[in-house]
This record gives structure tokens, sequence and C-alpha cells, in this order.
């Protein structure tokens, strides 16, 4: 499959800093999704600032929080976690308060993204993008498809297509919840047992194929490996825009049972190497016009109130922006802390190695 809007992925030759002013050689270190920023972005903040952005990625929140405990707190100056990951990152100590008087376009940011219950008054946090999780499928494998999980989790209705799961427990979870009339965003400890019972039956099935995130997802439903699978309505779109051919039978879904409405959002580690230039990168995503580009670069939703007259057409639609009919199905994936993200790990540990 060829590259897509290929990304940039900076490897630079360091130089010395004289007499402490900024320099050419001044990094700013963003830890970021994959295929989650215009390259042009880069390049026009690298220019205004005289300065250079070097870009790493993950591919899950798992994986992310992984390599922050692992050290990557003190080597990224940006993070680009989403809601349900905040609190955890603010209770462990691994980000710092935003300093909002050095970020002016803080207040191009809608209001329902200024004080959320992830991140009060918005101490740490600044809305970068926002989108949904849903099911993706193959419409000439399931011409007559549900608008339902029972896509994976009942086997009269998939009895021998090749499927996936999220790796994110918690959406994985989620998606389990809200099949068995739970709610998507339950924490109940009973609902996890009776959900993790049913992704432990799912994983025995004979085609199941496995838990992959996002991306991977949508490549495996192009290259015909998997039928059905989760991914991103931003993804989807992506894809589905670059590559009509390929993607013009695979379709998204928001199942009526609900599932997740998600926000990322830019955050400067605990002990970033370069706060100051974090800063003016926070301040120079929240541009409207930037703002925009970046939307209809990677086809998410945009928090920015301002950008809203730049965004393209497409991304005003469904999948990007859902359907009146689907607004009340969606739900942010719930924070869990103590007791209950402890019960909640031993479960999905659980489902994984049986």
């Amino acid at each position: 499959m060829t590259t897509i809007k290929t990304r940039l992925v900076a490897a630079l030759g360091g130089l010395l800093l004289a007499g402490g002013a900024q320099a050419a050689s001044e990094k700013l270190y963003l830890f970021n999704w994959t295929q989650y920023m215009d390259p042009a972005i880069i390049q026009a903040f690298e220019d205004k600032y005289d300065v250079e952005v070097v870009q790493n990625y993950f591919n899950s929140l798992p994986e992310m929080f992984a390599k922050l405990k692992a050290g990557g707190v003190s080597q990224y100056d940006i993070i680009v976690p989403s809601n349900y990951y905040v609190p955890r990152l603010i209770q462990t100590g691994m980000v710092q308060k935003l300093d909002k008087s050095k970020i002016p376009n803080f207040d191009n940011i809608m209001d329902k993204f200024r004080d959320t219950s992830y991140d009060p008054g918005s101490d740490y946090t600044a809305a970068y993008q926002y989108g949904v999780t849903g099911i993706v499928y193959n419409a000439e494998t399931f011409p007559d498809a549900p608008k339902s999980w029972s896509l994976l989790f009942d086997p009269e209705v998939n009895p021998s297509y090749p499927f996936g799961m999220m790796g994110d427990g918690q959406v994985s979870m989620g998606a389990a919840c809200a099949y068995l009339g739970n709610g998507y965003d339950c924490t109940d400890i009973d609902a996890w047992k009776e959900s993790a019972k049913l992704l432990l039956k799912t994983k025995q099935r004979s085609n199941f194929s496995g838990f992959v995130d996002g991306t991977p997802a949508l490549q495996q439903l192009a290259r015909g490996v998997t039928h059905v699978s989760l991914s991103y309505n931003g993804d989807y779109l992506f894809y589905k825009e670059e590559n009509p051919d390929t993607f013009k039978n695979i379709k998204f879904m928001i199942p009526d049972e609900g599932t997740e409405l998600w926000v990322d959002s830019m955050m400067i580690p605990a002990q970033a190497p370069h706060p100051e230039l974090a800063h003016k990168f926070i301040n120079f995503i929240l541009d409207p016009e930037i703002g925009a580009q970046l939307s209809n670069y990677n086809y998410y939703s945009s928090p920015n109130a301002a950008a809203q007259p730049y965004l393209d057409k497409v991304l005003t639609e469904p999948p990007v922006t859902p359907a009146e009919s689907d607004i009340d199905k969606l739900h942010f994936t719930p924070s869990l802390e103590g007791d209950k993200l402890q019960t909640f790990n031993q479960l999905w540990t659980e489902v994984q190695s049986r």
C-alpha cells in the first residue's frame, strides 16, 4: 500500500547553542499519534521560530503511557493524549500546568472543551482535535450490516469472516458493555466482569484475528485480512479520500448501543526540556487558520471555534460531524483511578492472556 501524505520525521544533527540564544539547533520534541500532523504546519512553525521539530509517534494510549513512564517525561516537550488518560497523567505528576498568559490563542477553544470533567478549568490541557471511535466494515461482505456491536460480538451475525478488536482495553471493554446493555461508559465492576467474559468468548472464536488499533485496522480491511474492526472516523475518511477505489466498499458506523467520543489535547510533560517553546507551539496550533489547516489535513473535528470558517465542507458532514440522530450515542470513555483502575487492569490482563 502506498504511503499516504508522507509523515515528516526529523532526524536532526546537533549544533551547540551559543550563549543560550535561540538558534536553528533548538528543538521541539513532539510525541503524537501517527498520521496526525500536517508536515506543512511543522515547517511553518520551524520557519517562524527558527527551530527544528523532532516527531515521535505512538499508536495507542497504553504505548504512550509506558514510554512516558520509561523516561519520556523528560524527553518530550508536547504530548497528545486522549481525554481519559489526562487524569492519570496529572495524578502521577507526569505533566505540568499550562501558563495561559503565554497562550493568547487559548481563548479560541470552544467553551465545551475549556472546562471538562477530565481537566476542570483546562489547567493542564489545550484541546487539539476530537472524534469518534466506531465500527469499520466491508459492506460487500455485510450488505445488510446491523447498526450494532453485534457485527463483532454475535457469531450468528458474523459466523466466519475475520474480525478484529481494538487493543485499547477501555475501548474494547466499553464496546462489550454497550452491547450487553450496560452503556459504553459503564464503570460498574459486575458489568465489567460480564463484559470480560464476552470478550474472552469473542477471542476464542475461530475468525477472531486479534487486537489492533486505528490506522492498522483500516490497512487490514483494505488488504482483506479482516472484514470488520474498530477505527476512528477521521482515519477512515483520510484513507477513503486518498484511496477511493481501495476503500469503496469500506464503511464507518456508529452503533446504536453507543460508542466513544474522544478529545485529544496538547499537554507539556513535567520535565519537558523546552517548556517555553512548547507554549509557543500550543499557541501556534490554536491560531484559527492553522487549526483549520490541521483538521483539513487529518479529517478530524476542530475544537477551535475561530477555525470553523476555514474548514473544508467534508468536515461538516458525517462521518466527521456525526448525524443528529447519533449525537446521543456518543460518550466519553471514563477516567479510572485507584481501586477501579487496578480492578479494570486485572480484568483486561486476563482477557489478553487467556
